[in-house]
């Protein structure tokens, strides 16, 4: 179906010419009755209509007469004298309009001919098919419901400019079909892990975004002012901590799907802004944890893909299969043979080493700390199917409880999948004295000059003298795992208005 075409057609006239025509048709309509009327009521969606009828033949439904009321955008429009075409869209999908003289009148036909795509339009009639199957709304009203006063992107073009897609959603959601059910998808995802998270016997819960004092995980915070309190306040970069004081307090399995916000470089896996989903559960280890979080991921597959073996960028990915468990060092050597054990120990290879796969020489003083860098630098990359990389060091994992059996480890894992970091979960640390003691580690590491480190939280130290019981806790990052189960490889694809710098 082509659109309209007269002399006087859109693509001849620039954008600022096109709006001031649409602003005189708008200003014409003002004048003859309400410009935006708010009374049309419709009962059909179009993808209801296709699923319902859509199979039926000509003969079948045409005899049916059957009613509907659709509204929507009109994307297409052909008019041919006596009669028209136009194709609406809604948020389920696209259905054609028949228009003719002898359905809506000789007066109402000409006045949709002057409508413009991108209209807001609405339409009374019986469904029926054409000659080649199509099915289509035998109009008997139609009403220009909103005007559109700019132009959708050339329909063959499309909205080819990722920025423009990024500062103007709105018109990427309009033309753009992948879009929408990326985003239809990311909320079919965060229902189902809300859904599962319930299912386990956890209680949803909010905690507050604005901290004295930012905690819960190592990041450099986006910093406010309260004026009636006069004093600085900082947006949260994890909601740890005030979950845990949630499990003192006799909550014992509880989550947040949550906002949180970290003042770092934008990337294809980072934005200033982002929505994880932490969880803790009182009683348990981290094995737990890793069971829960490979459930979450696994039904939030299915619920959206249908399967839990996926495809990324071309490559399968097997979300069903048991999910991999490695040491850090354990992976090093898997994905590099050629290191030995002597090597992995000496702290001025290493700095070679980390040097040499161009990461940064960690802050963080101790050989776990080195052998994680060149983790990062060697190995983190090459975890295509999902693989939990387990027992971190002391070092790197200030709230993690360390390990009974394994000096200067912890009871941590992080899980790997596509090559990317996915979630971030350990058997919590629960000795006051011993958090204490970390936080003044990590002060001293602030004043050394590492912006991410942790303040020293009082208050959180004063409610684990109450008694925090042995408790598992797991962080999940959803906009990652959108990413993830849309084959998307940006999250700025997966977010509805990434942070931009200004126009």
């Amino acid at each position: 179906m082509s659109e309209q075409t007269n002399p006087q057609a859109e693509p001849q006239l620039d954008e600022n010419q096109i709006i001031a025509l649409r602003r005189e048709k708008l200003n014409d309509i003002r004048q003859a009755r309400i410009a935006f009327p708010n009374d049309f009521q419709r009962d059909s969606f179009a993808g209801d209509l296709h699923e319902k009828y859509g199979a039926l033949s000509k003969e079948e439904l045409d005899p049916q007469g059957i009613p509907v009321k659709i509204a929507g955008r009109m994307m297409l429009k052909r008019a041919m004298g006596k009669a028209s075409f136009a194709t609406v869209q809604d948020v389920s999908g696209q259905i054609q309009l028949y228009i003719n003289n002898q359905g809506v009148g000789e007066a109402a036909h000409d006045d949709f001919k002057h409508w413009d795509m991108g209209d807001i339009i609405g339409a009374s009639g019986t469904l029926f098919k054409t000659n080649h199957g199509e099915l289509t709304v035998r109009v008997s009203e139609i009403r220009l419901l909103s005007k559109a006063l700019r132009p959708l992107p050339d329909k063959h073009k499309g909205l080819a400019d990722q920025e423009v897609k990024y500062r103007q959603r709105y018109v990427d959601l309009i033309v753009n079909p992948e879009s929408r059910d990326t985003f239809i998808k990311r909320s079919k995802i965060i229902q189902t892990v809300r859904n599962y998270m319930v299912g386990e016997q956890y209680l949803e819960v909010e905690t507050p975004m604005m901290h004295p004092i930012p905690g819960g995980a190592t990041a450099k915070p986006f910093v406010t002012h309260h004026n009636a309190l006069d004093m600085p306040l900082y947006l949260r970069i994890a909601p740890e901590l005030y979950l845990k004081r949630l499990v003192v307090g006799g909550l014992e399995r509880v989550f947040e799907i949550n906002r949180s916000f970290r003042n770092e470089g934008m990337s294809t896996r980072h934005n200033p802004e982002f929505t994880m989903m932490e969880f803790y559960e009182a009683f348990c280890t981290y094995e737990r944890m890793m069971q829960m979080t490979e459930g979450v991921i696994r039904a939030a597959a299915q619920a959206v893909c249908g399967t839990a073996k996926i495809t990324y960028n071309g490559k399968e990915v097997d979300l069903e299969s048991p999910f991999e468990r490695l040491t850090i060092l354990e992976a090093i050597k898997k994905y590099n043979p050629h290191y030995t054990d002597e090597q992995l120990h000496d702290e001025a290879w290493l700095k070679q080493e980390i040097v040499k796969h161009g990461e940064k020489i960690p802050p963080s003083p101790g050989i776990g700390s080195l052998q994680l860098a060149l983790f990062e630098g060697c190995a983190e990359g090459k975890l295509w199917n999902p693989t939990f990389i387990i027992d971190y060091p002391v070092e790197v994992s200030p709230l993690a409880r360390a390990s009974d059996t394994k000096p200067g480890l912890t009871d941590r894992f992080e899980l790997f999948v596509v090559g990317r970091e996915l979630a971030n979960g350990y058997s919590e640390l629960n000795d006051p004295e011993d958090q204490a003691a970390r936080f003044k580690a990590q002060v001293a590491q602030k004043d050394a000059g590492d912006d991410e480190a942790m303040h020293y939280d009082a208050d959180y130290i004063r409610a684990m003298e109450y008694g925090l019981p042995p408790t598992g806790g797991s962080g999940i990052g959803l906009d990652r795992l959108v990413m993830l189960l849309t084959d998307a490889q940006t999250i700025r694809d997966v977010i509805l208005f990434p942070q931009m710098r200004p126009e």
